[in-house]
């Protein structure tokens, strides 16, 4: 898969679509963006007030006493502490309970554009975004939104009482700092800093989507002795990461002395400002101390500004690849409240599917099957058989013609009306990190220990798992490594009948076995097919003995 290195939204179009996820929790923002302005401005009256001292003592009329302006001054520096807090703590209860929010709209969302989703070669990047990119994200609500709305505030309630307290002039060259630090200095450094933190999410991606197959594979490549050219692409991409994550730290620290250049040059503006405003007689010294000290401890909330995007670069390559999932439209769209249907036949005509628009790998297929029939369909590897599978049960859009059940389009049919009547069983099982009676009991949660151990009967997996210490109490380990292929592939099989769907598609049911218990599963299933039908894919031609109508594909077409 090609790797995007471009975002697809602008940086102010992912902020405002962060915001929209607010929703309800907009009045805690509004809550901490207040608590942090006066927080600010606790901190800043501190030094404030001391400077109204000096100018007391210069001999400027100031209405306080020296003991209500040490007063004033304490009582700032406590109410600081306190506004700190609650501002912190809204902020990242915002951030939290959001993230909780958007971890369960990305599962919807998967859960939406599944199994299709699943099938590309994104596993690693969405594991990343479940993970990384969520927590990127917490930046985000947690030192972003509230910092840029703080600055505003306090920025506007600094010019207001320097231009009326002491110089109007010095209010002017405040807000050309203002300006410069938090908003022409983030403007150049955030070119730079964009490209690199795009890079940077792209190549993580990547790796971690390398790496997750590296350890998923490790027993093929022990098998395999191929560690050591394993171990030589993983420290490859390793530099390649490091690479673009010290290029991103570096334009990261160029961009923060830029800032500091900023904030040096704008103080030196100030007091430079101040003075000629004294030597001109515009400005008593006392009254200028005032207002330089105000103008000097106000830059706080636009260098926290300044400072952004160097985060912002990786919240929005976050936020893109979030936003991009949440948005992404499934290749075929549930269908919910649909018709419904008792299983009884199925009856494809005419039907066609490519992938990609342009090479087709079914074409004018047709197919009938009835209750109490195995139908088996035949052909090489890669020629559509797992495909046509998937198809009959939705998981791609077909591109024309018709697969029917009791002569209702399945484009039709509710969803999980659907999956009530038709089981799939993959030539890979996935067994949870569980016990192999709770793997079992995904088909049938409320199944009773006989309705589990008939089922396993049937799948030819019984005697074996009574022969391991717990019996149906083992666990299966993680990723069911601790069976066999062919194990899994039988306790898949005792999952569909378990489940007791009016029909089961099998996709190469016996690959991972024996003969012997090749001749068992086939056996069992023959049995079946008078309560069921059976639709059996299979390369085996020696499979096909126990159907009652063989189709073979070949070259995308049933012959």
């Amino acid at each position: 898969m090609k790797k995007q290195n471009n975002l697809r939204r602008s940086g102010a179009k992912i902020m405002a679509s962060l915001i929209l996820l607010l929703g309800s929790l907009a009045y805690m923002m509004i809550l901490a963006v207040i608590n942090g302005s006066l927080g600010f401005l606790s901190a800043m009256g501190v030094t404030v007030f001391g400077a109204l001292g000096v100018a007391k003592a210069l001999g400027e009329h100031i209405a306080l006493s020296y003991s209500g302006i040490i007063g004033l001054a304490i009582g700032c520096g406590v109410l600081r502490g306190i506004l700190r807090y609650f501002e912190q703590y809204s902020n990242h209860y915002i951030a939290f309970k959001l993230l909780a929010v958007l971890r369960d709209k990305i599962f919807a969302a998967l859960r939406r554009l599944c199994p299709a989703k699943l099938e590309s070669k994104e596993k690693g990047s969405i594991i990343a975004m479940l993970t990384s990119d969520i927590e990127t994200l917490e930046v985000f609500y947690a030192h972003t939104i509230s910092p840029i709305c703080i600055a505003v505030l306090v920025s506007a309630a600094v010019l207001i009482f320097v231009g009326c307290v002491s110089s109007w002039y010095l209010s002017l060259v405040a807000l050309i700092a203002y300006i410069m630090i938090g908003v022409v200095v983030p403007m150049f450094s955030s070119k730079t800093l964009k490209a690199s933190g795009v890079r940077y999410r792209a190549e993580f991606a990547s790796f971690n989507a390398y790496f997750l197959d590296s350890i998923k594979g490790v027993k093929d490549i022990v098998l395999n002795n191929a560690g050591e050219q394993r171990k030589k692409e993983v420290n490859e991409r390793t530099d390649v990461l490091l690479k673009e994550t010290k290029q991103m730290r570096h334009d990261t620290v160029k961009a923060a002395a830029f800032t500091e250049l900023a904030v040096s040059l704008s103080i030196a503006a100030a007091l430079i400002v101040g003075v000629l405003l004294v030597v001109k007689d515009v400005l008593t010294v006392g009254y200028m101390i005032v207002g330089v000290v105000t103008v000097f401890s106000s830059f706080g909330p636009v260098i926290a500004i300044s400072t952004l995007p160097g985060n912002l670069t990786q919240t929005f390559a976050s936020g893109d690849r979030v936003l991009n999932l949440l948005a992404e439209k499934p290749v075929a769209e549930p269908v919910k409240n649909g018709k419904t249907f008792d299983f009884e036949e199925l009856n494809v005509e005419g039907l066609s599917f490519s992938y990609d628009g342009e090479t087709q790998i079914l074409r004018d297929i047709k197919m009938y099957a009835e209750k109490g029939e195995i139908i088996g369909i035949v052909g090489k590897s890669g020629c559509g058989k797992s495909t046509f599978l998937k198809l009959l049960l939705r998981f791609w859009q077909k591109d024309s013609g018709s697969i029917a059940y009791n002569g209702i389009d399945i484009d039709s049919i509710d969803g999980d009306n659907l999956l009530d009547n038709v089981t799939l069983v993959s030539q890979t099982t996935y067994l949870f990190d569980e016990t192999i009676e709770e793997n079992l009991r995904i088909a049938k949660p409320d199944a009773t220990q006989k309705e589990l151990e008939n089922a396993c009967k049937m799948a030819s997996v019984h005697d074996f798992i009574m022969t391991l210490p717990n019996g149906y109490q083992t666990r299966t380990g993680a990723l069911g490594d601790n069976l066999s292929a062919g194990e899994k592939q039988r306790i898949g099989l005792a999952r569909a009948f378990l489940k007791g769907s009016q029909l089961i598609l099998l996709d190469e049911p016996t690959s991972n076995v024996d003969s012997i218990n090749e001749g068992i599963i086939l056996k069992a299933l023959k049995e079946q097919k008078q309560k069921k039908s059976i639709i059996l894919v299979s390369h085996r031609e020696s499979t096909m003995a126990i159907a009652d109508r063989v189709y073979h594909i070949e070259n995308g077409r049933i012959l």
